[in-house]
């Protein structure tokens, strides 16, 4: 997906400014592409010029409105119906995952806990949007039932990624020789040093 396809998607929906889609994006799309402002109104302003929308309306401090046109009604849709499709997936957490071995491992697993945490907070929440939209909450247009797919989506991607952070905590290089999280640790406090060797002796 582009910024540019995802913005005359919420066009689609009917007129916005600027700072309406960059609010749309952080709320409906933000889990599975953020967009940052300036990046957005630089892509209007090249929509613009290519004819794909066009100002609707114009408000207070150079506020404007745009809608969608017919050629960006069109290239969206074309978008949405093309065989081929971007399946690259950019994710820091799973690079950082790369050199997990360059971190101590009380270090990682905390680092995972967070992780672990916000990954089900965010699957938890998706959960809340979409059980409202199953209750109606938001209607029952084609739109709404759109927006529930991806719900969906948001929710199981999260919810895969808590998991992995959970089970990761409980192997190496998280934990040393496949011994459960703590477990070293503990040994090493138990173990006795110089002088309880030799008060053993």
């Amino acid at each position: 997906m582009s910024l540019r396809h995802g913005l005359l998607g919420l066009l689609a929906e009917g007129p916005a400014s600027g700072y309406d889609l960059a609010r749309r994006f952080e709320e409906a799309l933000g889990p599975v592409w953020p967009a940052q402002h300036p990046k957005i109104y630089a892509e209007l302003s090249r929509l613009a010029d290519a004819g794909m929308i066009e100002v609707d309306s114009r408000g207070p401090r150079g506020r404007k409105a745009y809608r969608i046109t017919d050629t960006g009604l069109a290239e969206v849709r074309r978008w949405l119906a093309e065989g081929d499709v971007d399946h690259t997936l950019r994710s820091e957490s799973a690079l950082r995952s790369f050199f997990f071995w360059l971190m101590e491992p009380g270090e990682l697993r905390e680092h995972l806990r967070r992780e672990q945490r916000f990954f089900a907070e965010t699957a938890a929440l998706a959960r809340t949007y979409a059980a409202a939209k199953d209750r109606g909450d938001f209607g029952d247009s084609m739109q709404t039932k759109s927006m529930r797919v991806a719900l969906e989506a948001a929710i199981q991607m999260y919810q895969a990624l808590a998991d992995w952070a959970d089970w990761a905590q409980t192997v190496p290089p998280a934990v040393a020789n496949g011994d459960r999280p703590g477990e070293a640790t503990d040994a090493a406090s138990a173990s006795p040093g110089p002088e309880g060797s030799a008060a053993a002796g």
